[in-house]
């Protein structure tokens, strides 16, 4: 491991501070401390494809229970944690499911049944010392390096080690090894079949208009010429001018692969205008290397196994715009229509070309997408939280760039209610 990631293990053990140890000092106790919350999601994706491709469409009900305990009185204090899914397939195919992007219930290879319907479980204990918590178990972390997929039916989990530190104001530490991890779709908590993944990094907020962060991976891939070593950086700065908000957010990954020696390097720098309900962004994305940027889905499936949301990028919409070589620019805007007095309606619209795409055919594929997504959030009564989402996506790929990405039209419809019960 490289000196500057000994350097931040060495700050986060460091920091332990008595001044700001209200964490563990103000535990209300194992039950008194604890809560259940329910989550429900209806949800629906719908992919048009072109070029003869196979149209994919799920649909589907999902309930999540996630309990938390508190955590022991005392110096150490101790909790548990636990989470139950149970997802109920409403409508789909054999010829209509199977869809890597969509993953709402998992399809048999060899049959292509695809299942009615997935139960899943998990739990983790955790400790904790002043605002350092140690958990171990079924987790499910949402770290730029490894972030849990939770934008389908049901999201997933990893099963390993976790360490959060929050004891310099401004500053947490991430660090943690797993080695299972569990579908979206399917049940078993290594229903992904993932060797090994170790992370470590850090972020802070300087004050109030700048902050960054840095992590690093270590992903061990059950097929070993997949196996890579991973940077990320990220600093973000917003500047006031007058009643406005002019913001910078620039985000990048590093990839070394252990075997080849393949290399990426992808980064994005947005740019967002904020006045009144108005956004304005403007955003460039660079992918340059040996290869291009590959993230998600599940080792046992030729994926890397790290977590279906670890792209943090600007330009990430249906397409990633990650090929070998794509440079991409994108172009958005997003109303916030509570200061015309409906509160809790949004709108987003984004335009995104990209273009050098290097395949086998051809060093200039290229691909664009249009984006729209309107939402709206029950502001109070009975379904106070409820989000209603309704977003299309539509992606035209070059016919030179077509073993990089397809053409096509999507439709999301989501529904979600969280909800507490104690």
């Amino acid at each position: 491991m490289s000196r500057q990631w000994a350097a931040i293990i060495a700050l986060g053990l460091a920091s332990a501070n008595p001044a700001l140890a209200a964490g563990q000092a103000e535990a209300e106790g194992l039950v008194e401390g604890s809560s259940l919350d329910l989550f429900l999601r209806n949800a629906f994706i719908n992919r048009d494809y072109r070029d003869g491709n196979q149209d994919k469409r799920e649909w589907g009900q999902g309930i999540v229970a996630n309990f938390a305990s508190g955590f022991t009185q005392g110096t150490v204090g101790f909790g548990i944690d636990a989470f139950a899914a149970y997802g109920l397939r409403l409508d789909s195919t054999r010829r209509r499911a199977g869809a890597g992007g969509i993953d709402f219930f998992y399809q048999d290879p060899t049959t292509g049944e695809v299942a009615r319907d997935v139960a899943k479980v998990g739990a983790s204990v955790k400790a904790r010392v002043s605002n350092t918590v140690l958990a171990y178990g079924d987790l499910r972390p949402s770290l730029p390096v490894l972030n849990h997929d939770d934008a389908r039916l049901l999201p997933e989990s990893f099963t390993g080690t976790m360490l959060t530190s929050t004891e310099i104001e401004g500053l947490e530490f991430n660090a943690g090894t797993f080695h299972a991890q569990s579908r979206k779709s399917d049940e078993g908590r290594d229903s992904g079949g993932l060797k090994g993944i170790a992370v470590i990094g850090a972020s802070y907020q300087f004050n109030d208009a700048l902050g960054g962060a840095l992590y690093f991976s270590d992903v061990d891939n059950v097929v070993r010429d997949n196996a890579f070593k991973r940077h990320y950086a990220n600093l973000n700065y917003a500047m006031p001018i007058a009643s406005n908000t002019l913001s910078f957010d620039f985000n990048g990954y590093r990839t070394k692969y252990d075997v080849s020696g393949d290399k990426n390097r992808i980064w994005s720098l947005a740019a967002t205008y904020e006045t009144g309900p108005h956004a304005l962004t403007l955003a460039y994305q660079r992918s340059s290397g040996d290869v291009g940027f590959d993230y998600g889905f599940y080792q046992n499936a030729g994926g890397t196994g790290n977590g279906g949301g670890s792209i943090w990028l600007a330009n990430s919409y249906w397409s990633d715009f990650n090929g070998k070589d794509e440079k991409s620019w994108q172009l958005a805007y997003a109303l916030d229509f509570a200061q015309y007095g409906i509160p809790g309606l949004k709108y987003r619209v984004a335009y995104v070309r990209g273009s050098d795409i290097d395949t086998d055919l051809t060093t200039s594929g290229k691909e664009h997408e249009f984006f729209n997504q309107l939402s709206y959030t029950v502001q109070s009564g009975a379904a106070k939280d409820l989000n209603v989402r309704l977003r299309t996506s539509a992606l035209r790929v070059s016919s030179d760039a077509a073993d990089y990405n397809v053409s096509g039209r999507e439709v999301r419809i989501f529904i979600d209610y969280p909800f507490s019960v104690f």
